[in-house]
């Protein structure tokens, strides 16, 4: 017996997905943290509860790093409506406990998706405290922001980057377009702080000259529908704007995560990267693994779209293989949740609601097309889920591992179940699901946050106060050369 180790929770008999690989193992908790990963049988089961994994795979809790929750829907995107926002952090955080996510990445600073927008005054630090009180109470799941930095940065400003890395705000967030885009001297300039201090870069990379060369060129020819926006946010913009990013990231030795990567030439560019060992990672989002542009043209087909746009199917193909064999390391939703009113107010490629309903499909989703098809392990499919996410973004091994010392926080996933995904199926505040009659193959039945049972057998169990702001710090080593 394991020293006498007091447990209050015992998983037994599961598959365990560990660092290491996965196989049938006991998992033993104590208030909130693992404290044993054994053999079968040999922790001592008295006074815990013990939870029968048989048959199931015990995984680490997902890890979301892309969310846009609780944030205002420009008018343009809303039909002209003003005072609309995307879904609050109780009904996000409900979704995802459902669908075996344990923390997310949302974001604080300004999101300046209309023109002239002005970027926010106060200091970074007072912003990440306003935006940790919209969650802190409201959340079911752990929580923690990437910081948006937009337009000219100040001098200001760029001093404040070294104090919220102290402060364990690990990430920031530039656009190189959109009315967001940041020009190429001041990201020059934010690349050297935040490598300076350690943090990384997630970055939205789009060759802004090309979009709006599009966008102007569609117009004029009266080929703007929505179902063109392929065509505006396009391969060769991906291409040419990863390229600019790691080159300036080479030169300022910053580690990048480049989010939503969307065609093969981006899979490409950081693959080149990785393989000359820079620090560059990827993100693919579990849309862009099931639809292609020709999805767009389809009745409501423009539910489907989150920017920057779905592809080809050998974009999709790219992106596939990306996350089997390796520059793709995470999946993401960009989740950016409204109402199908909303969502499908605009047809335009200038007025298509970005995002959508997807935090709590992402887990199901990816195990379906690469685990069920054999494509990738149980350990791969941790990573891309978790693990690579937490590495990444600075919360591993406190997040994204099942290992004594770590964070109790745990998806117990059935591999049998098959499950045609219905709207009743989830729990966001929405009235459509892009996903509607998407065949599962396996499905989340038990979420577990530090130790606390927050999702189990479809009933809610957990409480909106149960989540935490949670600092993070990445290791030197992911920020050396590729680790995830």
């Amino acid at each position: 017996l394991m020293g006498g180790q007091i447990m209050n929770v015992i998983i037994k008999g599961g598959t365990v997905v560990v660092p290491e690989g996965a196989s049938v193992m006991d998992v033993g908790i104590e208030g909130e943290k693992i404290v044993a990963v054994a053999a079968p049988g040999t922790l001592d089961c008295e006074g815990a509860r013990v939870i029968d994994a048989t048959g199931k795979i015990v995984l680490p809790g997902g890890i979301e790093p892309h969310t846009h929750i609780n944030v205002p829907v420009p008018d343009y995107w809303a039909g002209g409506k003003s005072e609309v926002f995307t879904q609050p952090p109780e009904s996000a955080s409900r979704a995802a406990a459902f669908g075996g996510v344990t923390t997310y990445v949302d974001f604080a600073g300004n999101l300046p998706l209309t023109p002239g927008a002005v970027p926010p005054v106060d200091p970074i630090m007072a912003q990440i405290e306003k935006r940790r009180q919209t969650f802190t109470g409201h959340s079911y799941i752990d929580f923690t922001f990437h910081y948006i930095l937009a337009g000219a940065v100040s001098p200001q400003t760029i001093g404040e980057i070294g104090e919220a890395i102290q402060s364990g705000l690990a990430s920031f967030k530039v656009f190189t377009t959109f009315f967001a885009k940041i020009p190429t001297g001041h990201l020059w300039a934010v690349f050297q702080e935040v490598a300076k201090h350690g943090g990384i870069m997630a970055v939205h990379a789009e060759e802004d000259d090309i979009v709006n060369y599009m966008e102007d060129k569609l117009v004029r020819e009266g080929n703007d529908h929505g179902s063109n926006l392929h065509l505006v946010h396009n391969n060769l913009s991906e291409d040419i704007a990863f390229r600019k990013v790691i080159r300036l990231a080479e030169i300022t030795e910053t580690g990048i995560y480049f989010v939503h990567t969307t065609a093969k030439e981006g899979v490409l560019a950081v693959a080149e990267a990785r393989a000359k060992q820079l620090p560059v990672y990827g993100e693919a989002l579990h849309n862009y693994l099931e639809f292609t542009c020709e999805d767009y043209k389809k009745p409501d087909g423009l539910a489907i779209h989150t920017y920057p746009a779905i592809k080809y199917s050998d974009d999709r193909d790219a992106l596939q293989q990306g996350l089997v064999d390796g520059p793709m390391c995470t999946t993401a939703t960009d989740e950016w949740t409204t109402y199908k009113e909303v969502k499908l107010a605009g047809d335009t490629i200038k007025t298509v609601c970005g995002g959508h309903n997807g935090i709590e499909t992402r887990m199901p989703v990816t195990f379906t097309k690469l685990v069920s098809t054999g494509r990738i392990s149980l350990g791969r499919f941790a990573d891309i889920t978790s693990s690579n996410a937490a590495k990444i973004l600075g919360m591993y091994p406190q997040k994204g591992a099942i290992a004594a010392g770590s964070d109790a926080d745990i998806v117990v996933f059935d591999p049998d179940i098959k499950k045609k995904l219905t709207l009743a199926d989830l729990h966001a505040d929405s009235d459509y699901s892009i996903w509607e009659g998407f065949e599962c193959s396996g499905y989340p039945v038990l979420t577990m946050l530090r130790g606390k049972v927050i999702v189990e057998d479809g009933k809610l169990l957990g409480s909106s106060s149960d989540g935490k702001w949670l600092p993070r710090r990445v290791a030197p080593s992911v920020l050396a050369q590729p680790v995830a």
